[in-house]
């Protein structure tokens, strides 16, 4: 394992790691652990007290941050005729049908959201094995199969971003940029919480939030007052 960096070991020292911080806080410190060199994404980490195994206890969904995440989404959109059109119209980057199915099978990759209208799925369903393991199949749950292609694309491009939660029962979103001022992160960091929260599954027992921290892509992790933010959301 590698030696923590001196930039790394710099930014632990402005961080009291007894303490849990409220999300203000958080979000106040999180910039100040950031390397200057690069705009750093700000992701928020999420340990839930469900077991993803089962079918019911899987927790995913998608939220329109208030502030978008600091980047330009590119979208590709399978769709046809009108469909194809309105995608196009609403901002989509990339739009096709059988043959953008072909370009992504022969490994083709240059974008962040896909969108698919209903009918394509026949043919967006093939790409399972290359789209499915970066997180980029198109999905009804999270809005991402749909016939209202107009909205999705709007939607993606003014930051909605989708979580799943992982094998370990943890969510990972990222939330904006270390240059985002504090009441950005503060708005994007509630509304992913507010979000993961009412996403509560009616069998999951015990605790459901286990813990929150709120990190830099390379930094250390700022960990999170479960409590006061399960509160909250009574």
């Amino acid at each position: 394992m590698a030696k923590p960096g001196k930039k790394y070991l710099e930014a632990l020292k402005l961080i009291d790691r007894e303490k849990r911080y409220s999300v203000d806080e958080a979000c106040a410190l999180v910039g100040k652990t950031a390397k200057k060199k690069f705009d750093e994404t700000v992701d928020v980490a999420i340990r839930l007290g469900v077991d993803p195994k089962h079918a019911d206890q899987m927790v995913r969904g998608a939220v329109v941050l208030p502030h978008g995440i600091g980047k330009t989404v590119r979208i590709a959109v399978f769709a046809k005729g009108d469909k194809a059109r309105e995608a196009q119209e609403a901002g989509a980057d990339t739009v096709g049908a059988e043959d953008l199915a072909a370009k992504v099978q022969e490994g083709w990759l240059d974008f962040d959201v896909a969108i698919a209208t209903p009918d394509m799925m026949g043919v967006v369903g093939r790409l399972g094995k290359v789209l499915g393991p970066r997180g980029l199949m198109p999905n009804p749950k999270v809005g991402t199969v749909t016939a209202d292609v107009t909205r999705a694309v709007r939607e993606a491009k003014a930051g909605k971003v989708e979580f799943r939660v992982e094998k370990a029962g943890i969510v990972h979103v990222p939330v904006g940029k270390a240059s985002f001022d504090v009441k950005r992160l503060t708005d994007n960091v509630n509304a992913i919480l507010d979000t993961v929260m009412r996403a509560k599954p009616a069998t999951a027992k015990g605790t459901y939030l286990k813990g929150v921290s709120v990190s830099t892509t390379m930094g250390p992790g700022i960990r999170l007052d479960t409590a006061a933010i399960s509160a909250l959301h009574k």
